[in-house]
């Protein structure tokens, strides 16, 4: 078997999504949890949720793949940032704050976890990414996941746009 590579790697984190979901919301009620300990600001269900940030992944993916470059990895990089690494904080810290188990928290931790890291080494080793901006993609990519859990989605669309004007921009202003 070939090694796997950063476009591939990428194919798994929506995989890891959708068996997130099943923890969640299959196995356990995650929004009940949340609910008890945190704002009333998401009015989607699970199931929209999910739904999206898998469209969503798989845009970044095939937009990768049209056009791979360092910005195409760093925008779907930050989305993994946003949506998978910082979950990862959010449910082991949810559960150390609240001393209660947070649902979702063992996918976070085995799936989460080692798929980000796969696909992050293999941003490394194809030099698609450095440690600065992997470091900037780890804070903007926190921001917009917090600012989202606490303030509401609006933030989290920001960051989003602002990734695709990235995505689309930087490679015409590196060619100058």
């Amino acid at each position: 078997m070939e090694k796997i590579d950063f476009k591939v790697s990428l194919l798994f984190a929506p995989l890891a999504y959708a068996i997130h979901h099943i923890e969640e919301h299959v196995l356990f009620n995650f929004r009940e949890w949340r609910l008890t300990y945190f704002p009333n600001n998401n009015p989607l269900s699970t199931e929209a949720v999910l739904s999206i940030l898998m469209a969503i992944t798989f845009l970044y993916i095939i937009y990768h793949h049209a056009a791979p470059n360092k910005a195409s990895a760093e925008g779907i990089l930050f989305f993994l940032m946003a949506t998978q690494v910082h979950n990862v904080i959010f449910h082991l810290g949810g559960s150390l704050f609240t001393q209660s188990y947070s649902p979702g928290s063992i996918t976070a931790l085995l799936l989460y976890i080692p798929v980000n890291y796969l696909i992050i080494r293999n941003a490394f080793q194809e030099e698609l990414i450095c440690k600065k901006s992997c470091l900037i993609l780890f804070i903007s990519g926190g921001l917009a996941f917090w600012l989202n859990e606490f303030f509401g989605i609006i933030y989290f669309i920001i960051g989003l746009i602002i990734s695709w004007i990235w995505i689309i921009l930087a490679p015409k202003l590196s060619n100058r």
